[in-house]
């Protein structure tokens, strides 16, 4: 990171007292967790449509072996990225952290005010009667079940109705946030921040995309993400291509946080 700009982005972050932070796969990539879009990542071994809802109606069994293995990372564990973001939350800098990502890294950092916009591979939940399974409970029932996916609870006699889903957003579905009152949350914290910090994400996949765009006028959006985003020559935008880790325990270290 060129000097000038460090400068900038130490500035920046070492004034702010309300920063909304945006996070992404590209942050999770540096525990270890594959990214999606990536030359390297799965998308390139397997087609989006294999975590569409449709393709899980159809196919439960397949869905559930995919996903849990290129999706479920229990013994993950946060690196310093998420460590550094929990830190400035405690110490007041960051008021709300949104993310893409469903690996529960940043709560296991400490980090308190997530919002898990794609939802979360943790538990699952019957379509109909909206009981709860844990993963763990479902890779059990997996492994000792023909048809594991469906609902034990549930009295419903349409059997799809009754499959139990993954509670993460699938192409073709929609999340807990995907509503008109969760939107507009996201929006008005985004629209009170005096800082934007978008990290590990290309910001090409709607509606995650747009958030930035509600930032005030003149509120600085740094980005820290190796790959282009469509934000990246916008005014007040600051563009770092390099390790969110470094970056961000560079900048921590400069404010002696």
């Amino acid at each position: 990171m060129e000097n000038k700009l460090k400068e900038i982005c130490i500035n920046i972050i070492g004034h702010a007292k309300n920063i909304v932070v945006l996070t992404g796969a590209g942050i999770s990539t540096e525990s270890g967790i594959q990214d999606f879009r990536s030359r390297t990542g799965i998308y390139q071994m397997s087609p989006e449509y294999i975590l569409s809802l449709e393709y899980f109606l159809k196919h439960p069994k397949e869905f559930y072996q995919f996903s849990l293995e290129n999706l479920y990372h229990p013994d993950a564990l946060p690196n310093i990225g998420h460590e550094i973001l929990a830190r400035w939350e405690k110490v007041g800098k960051v008021s709300h952290l949104i993310t893409q990502n469903i690996d529960g890294l940043h709560q296991k950092a400490g980090s308190q005010n997530v919002i898990e916009f794609h939802g979360t591979m943790k538990t699952c939940s019957c379509i109909n009667c909206r009981k709860i399974y844990s993963t763990e409970e479902m890779i059990n029932r997996l492994n000792t079940m023909k048809e594991f996916y469906i609902c034990s609870n549930c009295l419903t006699k349409n059997r799809t109705e009754r499959f139990i889903k993954p509670d993460v957003v699938l192409f073709g579905g929609a999340g807990d946030w995907f509503t008109i009152e969760g939107f507009n949350t996201i929006i008005d914290q985004i629209h009170q921040a005096d800082c934007v910090l978008v990290l590990g994400t290309s910001l090409k996949v709607t509606p995650f995309s747009t958030f930035p765009q509600y930032r005030r006028d003149d509120v600085p959006l740094i980005i820290i993400n190796k790959g282009d985003t469509p934000y990246d020559n916008k005014k007040d935008t600051y563009v770092i291509k390099e390790s969110i880790g470094e970056v961000l325990s560079l900048i921590n270290a400069s404010l002696e946080l």
